[in-house]
């Protein structure tokens, strides 16, 4: 029988790279939790009526992409691998009354999602996001406290040639008047559209302004704009989030054709994308959703988010970075059953003291555990042989210096401050 191997659309992420994630993850919380941000764990599988009611049924991803079957209930209850995370939050919000705890919910999440879409460099059928929920409040400070998050985040990691494009889809009652607009605009062009779009044009017509279709996009070059379409009261709104952006310093690009994917967005919407990814240029997307809360049965809320996808975030990390090598304090070779045992049983007390310690347990021949510590990237090589298990003793060698002495095993363990201090002289002279 032959190996199993991967679905399509999902990968391994293996400890060449794990590093990466880590540190994304390691930063995400450190600047989330500045900000006063909880993080919030919501299941991997819901309902399907969640995604249909919150997502929109009109949408691509609720038409097309969405992981669904019938689990083993009597009868049988509709069940979808969550496609995005909003929705499950939202969720968790209301069934927990969250809300009844008062002022503006803080949340965030990181967590696979699942999207049956054609697999490509930075975009899989299980994929990863970070994002950011902020609940409560209808202020246009929401919104740029929001972007101004997810900015730090990625400037933190170290990314450039990051742009901001910034749109407003305005209100229902705003967004309504424009569809009928485009609709008009777009039906005398409908045979010329990609195929895609047409079906769109009756079902999701600002999804057409995304098309990346050649001359789809000629088409929409000319569409009426939403920002013709705003009302006075989401004009004033998104002049005061522009405003407030340039006062904090973040640049951004008005793109009158971003919409975004999902039908709960309302106001605000934008994009932070790298033109180091190539097509697939978004890192971080969102906006906010002022009515999805009472749509999916709780009080009104106002609420803004957006979500990083964390394997478009790694490909670029991977590109800026050199992998980091894990952190290793001493490597410990042995040889002999007596000896053996006791550097089990050393470095295991050497790791209750804090210390990193890597166990040879080939039982080579000493040259060849020794080739395996010089790779190891660890400061000093700890050696056990007959002799030293005789004796109750180790040999301590630094591996930059070549510098070694034998010494007691009780003895080295009553050194643990001492030994610190060589091993952070030795880390800051690197």
């Amino acid at each position: 029988m032959g190996a199993i191997k991967t679905l399509r659309g999902t990968r391994d992420i293996l400890p060449s790279e794990i590093g990466y994630w880590q540190q994304v993850e390691s930063v995400a919380r450190e600047i989330l939790s500045r900000a006063a941000y909880q993080e919030i764990r919501t299941p991997i599988f819901e309902r399907t009526e969640l995604f249909e009611r919150g997502i929109g049924e009109a949408t691509d991803v609720v038409g097309k992409e969405m992981y669904t079957f019938n689990d083993r209930a009597t009868p049988p209850r509709s069940v979808t691998l969550r496609p995005e995370g909003t929705a499950g939050v939202v969720r968790a919000l209301i069934e927990n009354s969250l809300y009844a705890q008062g002022g503006v919910q803080r949340l965030w999440y990181i967590g696979p999602m699942f999207r049956y879409e054609n697999p490509q460099a930075g975009r899989q059928r299980q994929f990863h996001q970070i994002g950011l929920e902020v609940m409560g409040s209808n202020s246009p400070r929401a919104d740029v406290e929001a972007i101004a998050i997810a900015t730090d985040l990625l400037q933190t990691l170290g990314l450039k040639n990051l742009r901001l494009d910034l749109n407003s889809v305005g209100n229902n009652e705003d967004r309504q008047q424009y569809r009928e607009a485009l609709v008009e605009y777009l039906t005398p062009y409908k045979d010329e559209l990609d195929a895609d779009s047409q079906e769109r044009l009756s079902r999701n017509p600002l999804r057409i302004l995304d098309s990346k279709d050649k001359r789809t996009q000629e088409i929409a070059e000319d569409a009426p704009s939403i920002l013709d379409y705003l009302s006075s009261q989401s004009k004033a709104h998104f002049e005061t989030v522009q405003q407030l952006l340039t006062a904090i310093g973040i640049s951004y690009h008005l793109n009158p054709r971003l919409v975004r994917g999902l039908d709960y967005y309302t106001h605000t919407a934008f994009e932070i994308q790298s033109d180091d990814l190539g097509s697939q240029a978004t890192v971080c997307g969102g906006g906010r959703y002022d009515v999805l809360v009472a749509e999916l049965g709780g009080p009104d809320t106002p609420a803004i988010g957006w979500a990083i996808g964390l394997e478009r975030l790694i490909l670029l990390l991977q590109q800026l970075q050199t992998p980091s090598v894990p952190k290793r304090d001493f490597y410990m070779v042995s040889r002999g059953e007596r000896a053996e045992a006791q550097a089990l049983e050393l470095a295991t007390k050497l790791r209750r003291c804090g210390f990193s310690v890597e166990l040879d347990l080939s039982g080579s021949a000493f040259g060849k555990q020794f080739k395996r510590g010089d790779r190891s990237g660890a400061a000093a090589c700890l050696v056990l042989g007959d002799a030293e298990a005789e004796n109750g003793t180790v040999n301590l060698k630094w591996l930059q210096s070549g510098e070694q002495q034998a010494i007691a095993q009780t003895e080295l363990l009553a050194k643990t401050d001492e030994l610190r201090q060589q091993l952070d002289h030795l880390a800051n002279a690197i």
